[in-house]
């Protein structure tokens, strides 16, 4: 089995399903964003505000690129933005399997309403400010994906099992 990396714009589930499918596949989950966090040792909000996007999106590139090399697989949780960059579209496709969380903007919205810890959300947390930010990520999301998954409905563990069973009919080609 090669890595899982879960992908999505924010709130469409991409902790919550990585630690289901942890339980189900008994392989280790790495959380980007949490992992940058610790890296950081203050909050994403904090570094873009501090240091800027372009140095989160920096380590964020170097953290990929050191789970792609992992000898053991892993299921990655991948920030929402890490699709900005081809080269980690690049990196992800040639160490695993690339899956899509989608969900629409009115889901989304319900999802993060009460989020303040999204630097990218102020301002726009709104369902049209989310419709807007998904048009401006959808093509990006969609080159990225191997597999695409409509979360709108279905619980985490509906969602971690639908993956279970791709990952084997990806493994078993």
């Amino acid at each position: 089995m090669r890595n899982i990396y879960l992908t999505g714009f924010m709130g469409t589930g991409k902790s919550t399903v990585a630690q289901e499918l942890s339980r189900l596949l008994q392989v280790r989950i790495i959380d980007m964003d949490k992992a940058l966090t610790e890296q950081f040792n203050m909050p994403i909000s904090k570094v873009f505000e501090e240091q800027g996007e372009g140095t989160f999106r920096r380590a964020e590139k170097e953290l990929l690129k050191k789970l792609s090399k992992n000898e053991e697989p892993l299921i990655v949780s991948c920030g929402g933005g890490v699709v900005k960059d081809p080269e980690n579209i690049t990196i992800m496709k040639n160490s695993g399997t690339v899956f899509l969380l989608t969900a629409s903007s009115e889901t989304l919205f319900e999802r993060l309403k009460n989020d303040n810890e999204r630097p990218l959300l102020k301002g726009r947390l709104s369902v049209e400010g989310i419709s807007e930010m998904l048009l401006e990520r959808s093509a990006m999301y969609e080159r990225a994906a191997d597999i695409v998954i409509e979360t709108d409905g279905l619980s985490p563990g509906d969602i971690a099992k639908r993956i279970t069973i791709d990952v084997h009919d990806v493994t078993m080609l």
